[in-house]
């Protein structure tokens, strides 16, 4: 862990993959919303990279592909060579994948994305999905090899059990991933914990580690247990490369500056003193209704995203 006395932010390993990258990564989901106007979504972009954050974040399904063209007009006049770009897609098929990239590619202006991620790896039946012979892995491989692609990862925000049998199903294929995403907050430790059943595994295999959901957009804040810094110092204070966080303006960027500038490594008690804090709240996965309801799931809103069953499944179907 490095931090550069010009921009104050923290610099980290991302896994194995060699790469630095700022601990604290830019969430594309907020720079689209409809309330952030282009030219402030640029701003913010452009304004996030001046003061030293690298990292940042977007998915081909965000705000119907404007984040993906935003976060593209950002990274021009010289600004692509000082970012790492994120994206993630939703196709599980080899087809619906392969076009999925190449539409990112185009909104995002640029011949390679560093790292692609499979979003939404919630169902059981995902990763059988994506490492089919016919699935999105195939068109990921074929991408890394024409080099539109860096590094490969994974995303999900449902049930720790379920990353892990994304991680054993990729064993079992001969892969192993770049990164993993997840949600990583001060009420996670206490329902369906990502923080006590995946981080150790990614730990183990020196795979990145990238938070997400610190205040799940707000609503963690809405239980009164914890601040906004509080929320990232606690996903800074994981063995995390970087926490992803969403910005929707230039105050919300200054607080996540000042997040790095105040953080210190935090002992095991002032740990517990936090999880004391946020337990009572987080006991049910109130505050974390991405694990709980289906209203965070994109995939599931919107299943032709995903592309075709492989062929082999349907001809079981009978007719």
């Amino acid at each position: 862990m490095s931090a550069n006395s010009q921009s104050q932010m923290l610099y980290r390993e991302l896994g194995n993959t060699g790469e630095k990258v700022s601990a604290i990564g830019l969430g594309g989901w907020h720079i689209g919303l409809p309330n952030v106007d282009e030219q402030l979504g640029i701003r913010i972009v452009r304004t996030a990279i001046d003061r030293g954050i690298t990292f940042m974040d977007n998915s081909w399904d965000y705000n119907d592909g404007v984040s993906e063209k935003r976060m593209g007009k950002a990274l021009r006049d010289g600004y692509r060579e000082k970012a790492f770009l994120m994206t993630k897609i939703d196709g599980r098929s080899k087809k619906e994948a392969a076009k999925q990239i190449d539409e990112s590619l185009q909104r995002h202006q640029v011949d390679c994305i560093d790292l692609i991620q499979y979003h939404e790896i919630i169902r059981y039946e995902d990763p059988h999905r994506v490492f089919d012979e016919q699935g999105a892995h195939a068109a990921f491989i074929e991408a890394k090899e024409a080099g539109k692609l860096r590094y490969i990862g994974f995303t999900g925000h449902k049930d720790p059990q379920i990353h892990l049998h994304m991680l054993e199903v990729a064993a079992e294929n001969d892969f192993q991933f770049d990164t993993v995403q997840m949600p990583l907050n001060v009420m996670d430790a206490h329902y369906r914990s990502f923080a006590k059943l995946v981080v150790p595994e990614l730990v183990k295999q020196n795979i990145g580690i990238l938070a997400m959901k610190t205040m799940a957009n707000g609503i963690l804040l809405r239980s009164n247990t914890a601040t906004p810094i509080e929320c990232l110092h606690y996903a800074l204070n994981l063995p995390t490369s970087v926490v992803i966080t969403g910005i929707d303006s230039l105050e919300i960027l200054d607080q996540a500056f000042e997040a790095v500038s105040s953080f210190e490594p935090m002992d095991e008690q002032q740990v517990q003193s936090l999880l004391d804090k946020t337990a009572q709240a987080g006991a049910k996965g109130e505050f974390e209704p991405f694990k709980t309801s289906s209203i965070f799931d994109s995939t599931a809103q919107n299943p032709d995203w995903l592309g075709e069953e492989p062929e082999k499944l349907q001809q079981l179907m009978p007719s």
